[in-house]
């Protein structure tokens, strides 16, 4: 459909800048050098798979295929502009290989390829980004886990910190949030107070703040001098953050498709009642008049993973359930799927050197001296370190640079799996 269109090198240096130059790399459709013809092959298989569903389900509903279908939809826009695009280049390029084409034609083509060059370079990120894999949680709200980790209770105190930026993005950016669980090492549970953090678990509910925020997933760490460091030292601490999927509230929408998921032995989300063991006691503490007199806290194991979860924020030994099932269920969804991605990285790693970004990594620096947070993924730094603890716009430029890294990981990977493949095929 799409020849190698020739370009004409003396309308090129006449007509475009040198530094414009660059944008007609995208005119030669054999090399691909800016876009994989694996991935030009993968965008065109899904297109062709979003146009049979289409087609399967215009008389009747289903929603799973539907689901899909909106998955796909995507990429088949992307690739159409993506083609009409190219085609428009083609037919310029046309042009200017016809002898009879009058001068002043010819310059108006030129100057018509370079804007259209310009166009397939928008359209071939646009395709890219479509091609994304999209993760199976993406669309869900979110638990966020906060625990300090090395450095006493100055981690602690920034564990808390963490909470506060949180909640504080999630406000400005008006977001319901609420503590599912809040525990200090003195045993409180007002999150006014000034205790070291112990664990905190941050309910986001709302629909695709996991995807959002599950790069926030790993080790950050602080540097600063703490309140109590008398010879003005600075002290470095960390605090693991855990981001995990949570199941729409009952009523929601959609409700019933995850409701299905949770009876499905399949499932991320399916658990076995018969692997859990539930005990029940008294609820831990200072102040409440609840507090160790009643057997509302709740702690659940399972069983073969020895996966131990336990809530005791409520009064009701009935609402501490629930919230403990969820949290469970959510814990036990994110190992399955953290164990197929570690399958797929052993893959994509002899290739091109991808590792798993987990809890035990160090992700993110806070240095409070030099007013400065470094992501050491995307490796992006900002100095208002004010504004990222405020959750301000800041916060929100890391998340999505480190958002645009894994997306460019994901499409390295997607080659690597398609080098192996073809290795493959050629023993």
């Amino acid at each position: 459909m799409f020849g190698a269109p020739w370009i004409c090198r003396r309308c090129t240096n006449t007509y475009l800048k040198p530094g414009r130059r660059r944008l007609l790399r995208f005119a030669s459709t054999t090399s691909h050098a800016s876009f994989s013809p694996a991935l030009l092959a993968r965008a065109r298989s899904l297109a062709s798979e979003h146009d049979r569903l289409s087609q399967e389900t215009s008389e009747t509903f289903d929603a799973k295929i539907s689901k899909r279908i909106g998955e796909l939809k995507s990429v088949a826009t992307a690739l159409k502009e993506w083609e009409n695009t190219q085609k428009s280049l083609s037919e310029l390029n046309t042009l200017l290989e016809d002898p009879t084409t009058d001068s002043e034609l010819r310059e108006l083509a030129v100057e018509d390829m370079a804007a259209t060059a310009s166009q397939l370079d928008t359209m071939s990120r646009n395709l890219t980004t479509s091609l994304t894999p999209k993760h199976p949680f993406e669309d869900l709200p979110c638990l966020l886990e906060i625990r300090p980790g090395v450095g006493g209770g100055e981690a602690g105190l920034f564990a808390g910190d963490l909470l506060r930026m949180y909640r504080a993005y999630c406000s400005r950016n008006n977001i319901r949030a609420s503590l599912l669980k809040f525990e200090t090492e003195d045993g409180g549970s007002d999150p006014s107070g000034d205790s070291p953090l112990q664990e905190a678990i941050l309910e986001i509910d709302c629909p695709g703040a996991y995807g959002k925020l599950r790069s926030e997933a790993g080790v950050h760490r602080v540097q600063r001098v703490p309140a109590t460091e008398n010879k003005g030292r600075t002290h470095t601490s960390a605090v693991a953050v855990l981001v995990l999927p949570s199941i729409p509230a009952s009523g929601t929408e959609g409700q019933e498709i995850w409701e299905a998921d949770l009876q499905d032995p399949n499932s991320d989300y399916y658990v076995n009642p018969t692997d859990v063991r539930t005990d029940v006691m008294r609820a831990r503490g200072a102040g409440g008049q609840h507090v160790n007199t009643t057997d509302s806290a709740v702690r659940l194991t399972h069983i073969p993973t020895n996966t131990v979860v336990s809530m005791q924020d409520s009064r009701s030994q009935h609402q501490n359930r629930e919230r403990a099932w969820q949290l469970l269920r959510s814990k036990l969804a994110q190992a399955k799927r953290e164990a197929r991605e570690e399958e797929v990285a052993k893959v994509r790693r002899g290739v091109i050197g991808v590792a798993k970004m987990g809890r035990g990594d160090k992700v993110r620096t806070y240095n409070y001296g030099q007013q400065r947070v470094t992501d050491h993924r995307s490796g992006l730094s900002v100095h208002n370190l004010d504004d990222v603890m405020e959750g301000g716009d800041d916060l929100d430029k890391i998340i999505d640079s480190v958002k645009t890294w894994l997306g460019e990981r994901e499409i390295e990977g997607l080659l690597a799996e398609d080098e192996a493949a073809a290795g493959n095929n050629k023993k």
